[in-house]
């Protein structure tokens, strides 16, 4: 899917909400949802900031921040293609209907090299989310009981490649959008940090010397 290179200042008219949200049984686009970023093995990221446009045209900024968790796999292969379905660290998209867009602004930590860019999310992955919203697993019913939104995982790799999969009513994983975001010219934290990254992991920086960064594998 492609990357919309659209600012913030661009949807200062759309509203800006921060209170809570229950299941919107009465309409199928009122959530919830959640957000959470992965990314590959010792391809360490942190997210500065994200904000969502949804289905009714809002714009809800600072939906999530932090590190972005990694699988765990060894050797020349790990950091190649994405970590197994699973995670943790999803944090509550409040008050937003669906999203028809999501931003991200991160550091690629390893790289390191920051990046910001909008995601298209297609009518096809809101489907998987109403009906996670709506149906019971046939073989699992009890999972709706404990759920408390439907996830949203973004995939963010050096490079700029971003990868969204949504949860199914099953919990499964659905890809829905690939993109490519941009980079920012203004560095980390937008400029305020004199070019300073957050500072890498031990592990992670014996795993790039070692065997380097596989782009082209994500």
């Amino acid at each position: 899917m492609r990357t919309l290179g659209i600012f913030f200042g661009a949807l200062l008219l759309s509203g800006c909400h921060t209170s809570g949200q229950s299941w919107g049984h009465s309409d199928p686009d009122a959530g919830p949802w959640e957000i959470g970023f992965v990314t590959p093995y010792s391809m360490e990221v942190w997210v500065e900031d994200s904000a969502t446009v949804d289905v009714d045209g809002n714009l809800y900024r600072r939906i999530g921040s932090g590190w972005a968790t990694g699988g765990r796999k060894n050797g020349a292969d790990g950091a190649r293609g994405w970590p197994r379905p699973g995670g943790s660290g999803y944090q509550n998209v409040r008050d937003a209907k669906l999203p028809v867009r999501i931003y991200v602004r991160w550091q690629s930590v390893v790289e390191p090299q920051t990046y910001q860019g909008w995601i298209e999310i297609p009518e096809s992955a809101r489907q998987v989310m109403r009906k996670s919203l709506t149906n019971n697993c046939p073989e699992y019913p009890e999972i709706k009981e404990f759920r408390r939104g439907v996830p949203v995982r973004f995939g963010l790799a050096p490079g700029g490649v971003v990868q969204v999969w949504v949860e199914d009513e099953c919990m499964n994983l659905v890809k829905v959008a690939r993109g490519q975001a941009e980079i920012e010219p203004k560095g980390p934290y937008l400029g305020l940090s004199g070019g300073h990254y957050y500072p890498q992991t031990e592990a992670s920086k014996r795993y790039v010397e070692q065997y380097g960064i596989p782009y082209g594998s994500w």
